[in-house]
């Protein structure tokens, strides 16, 4: 069966605050591309169509996606979670298969090794090592996994998570497929990691919005559109918001 795609934005954004009480955190701007858009990018080549829920800012994104032909599951009544989230979707998706993707997991690479030689039977999470305890013995999940029909279907519009409900049964069944993902990976839920993936997107560069005015001097940070830097100031490692909001990154 054709894959269709679903993008998780429906996050409070807590710990990126005070970032987040501008934009909600999949509008925040990776290397000048907002999160949700890089993810769209990664997922709309293997899917006949895509789906994005919202809860934090809802009416951002719902403008945002607009002039888009991006199904919007608006969750603003009440966060339902990964698993929720997808039994919420069940008319929309139809009997379809999954392309799951978290908007605020930034990936370097495309999608194209998860996707591959998936034959539509197993839950394949995409994942990389790291040392020590992790998501699954030794491997940590970065944001995207590929769902059987069969088993989407049996979900429910209540409040749950997929790692608690299916995931973590599943790895301890020995039946949870995982495939390393090339190239970096970040979590932008911290204002850390957020400046990290701007930074992996960059080259290592400062990022520079439209409209921003950058007057001072500028090292490893990220100015957002519409922004400025005054004559005198020197930024390292933060985000600059307005004329005056800075926000450590370190």
């Amino acid at each position: 069966d054709a894959l269709c795609g679903v993008i998780l934005a429906a996050g409070r954004g807590t710990r990126l605050r005070p970032l987040t009480n501008f934009l909600p955190k999949a509008l925040c701007p990776i290397n000048n591309v907002a999160l949700l858009d890089l993810a769209l990018a990664s997922v709309k080549p293997f899917a006949t169509g895509v789906a994005v829920n919202v809860h934090h800012r809802s009416q951002d994104i719902i403008g945002h996606l607009a002039e888009s032909d991006v199904h919007v599951s608006d969750e603003s009544d009440r966060l339902l979670g990964s698993a929720g989230a997808l039994g919420r979707l069940a008319p929309w998706i139809d009997g379809r298969p999954v392309l799951l993707r978290n908007a605020d997991a930034y990936l370097s690479e495309g999608l194209e090794g998860l996707v591959a030689g998936w034959g539509g039977d197993t839950i394949r999470l995409l994942g990389r090592k790291r040392e020590g305890p992790s998501d699954f013995g030794d491997v940590q999940y970065v944001g995207a996994c590929l769902l059987p029909a069969t088993l989407v279907a049996t979900l429910s519009a209540v409040p749950s998570g997929l790692y608690d409900l299916v995931w973590r049964p599943a790895w301890e069944r020995g039946e949870l497929e995982l495939v390393l993902a090339e190239g970096q990976f970040a979590d932008c839920g911290t204002p850390h990691e957020y400046l990290r993936a701007n930074l992996i997107a960059s080259g290592g560069a400062s990022v520079v919005g439209a409209g921003a005015v950058v007057r001072g001097r500028i090292e490893r940070c990220v100015v957002w559109p519409g922004a400025s830097v005054s004559p005198g100031e020197t930024l390292h490692d933060c985000v600059r918001v307005g004329s005056d909001l800075t926000v450590d990154c370190r």
